[in-house]
């Protein structure tokens, strides 16, 4: 199979679960992909845990619960089952601890919405979803630490694990249009256009990912924090340090070969931008898109042809 890419995906509001959407449809075949690549596991990191102080913890509930997912009907989520992945968490542990991590496991960590949504798109037949190991973030937010993180785990893109951040591309609940929601439990209903900043910061973040590879999609990443538009998109750290998790995991040298895409998206609650990233491909795709191109490049071109004179 060769190196697995890697997702950044926005999960949105819990909406997200039960609506038809672009970004769901997305979902769902990163997950038929996945299966068809028999990747030996997924490991995440999701937006909604993360540990004080300089820690950082590994989920190894064996059998966990799943909290609250409003907005949607329980019968979506209530009996999928989750697959913990516990030989591959004490590993990551392992290999955390090895950067220097103050890295630790989680026997009771109950998976939240921002996991188990987009898992539940990608694998509605739980007993198909491949082993998951969910990684927390550090509250710290700062983003070397995550990008950091990707990165110690990238070796096990190699041995066909899946990494995943979940997040938000443009994620400010404070700065949302919430009426719709509250009311008649409808959130894609967009009754005007985004704000400015949400726009500006959807596309710079679009630009960056799309334009760079390599070390270099790391750093443009981090400096996303620095843009002006940078605070309105995102009112706090915790859903843009999942994207930094996803570009360390897909930001090495060895990367720059690959393409890294905007694959789909869905806006909610007037300011909310759901974008939807893949960072490189399975190899066979990309050897196949190889071959295209090659045919392509055979067929005859059109244009003018000038008799002689």
């Amino acid at each position: 199979m060769g190196i697995t890419p890697v997702h950044f995906f926005s999960h949105g509001s819990t909406r997200m679960l039960e609506a038809d959407t672009e970004s769901g449809a997305y979902w769902a075949k990163c997950g038929k992909e996945a299966l068809a690549h028999n990747v030996k596991g997924i490991i995440i990191m999701g937006a909604h845990w993360a540990c004080l102080g300089d820690r950082i913890e590994v989920a190894t509930n064996p059998t966990p619960g799943k909290s609250f997912c409003p907005f949607s009907s329980p019968a979506l989520y209530k009996d999928w089952k989750p697959n913990p992945d516990l030989a591959t968490a004490e590993r990551c542990i392992s290999m955390l601890k090895a950067e220097g991590f103050c890295a630790g496991p989680n026997p009771n960590f109950t998976w939240i919405h921002d996991v188990f949504m987009v898992l539940i798109r990608m694998f509605p037949d739980d007993t198909k979803c491949p082993p998951v190991t969910i990684v927390s973030m550090n509250a710290r937010y700062d983003p070397w630490y995550h990008v950091k993180v990707g990165a110690t785990l990238r070796p096990l893109r190699k041995e066909g694990y899946l990494l995943i951040g979940t997040g938000g591309a443009v994620h400010n609940l404070y700065r949302n249009a919430w009426t719709d929601m509250l009311l008649y439990r409808e959130s894609l209903g967009q009754e005007r256009p985004p704000e400015a900043w949400a726009l500006e910061f959807r596309q710079a973040t679009e630009d960056v990912v799309t334009r760079n590879r390599g070390p270099a999609l790391r750093k443009a990443m981090v400096r996303l924090m620095q843009h002006p538009a940078y605070r309105e998109a995102q009112a706090t750290d915790d859903h843009w340090m999942p994207a930094l998790f996803a570009a360390g995991a897909a930001g090495d040298f060895e990367d720059e070969a690959e393409s890294n895409v905007l694959a789909a998206e869905t806006w909610e609650l007037i300011n909310m931008a759901n974008s939807q990233f893949t960072f490189g491909q399975y190899k066979d795709d990309m050897e196949k898109t190889f071959a295209e191109r090659q045919e392509t490049d055979k067929l005859p071109q059109l244009g003018f042809v000038t008799a002689a004179a």
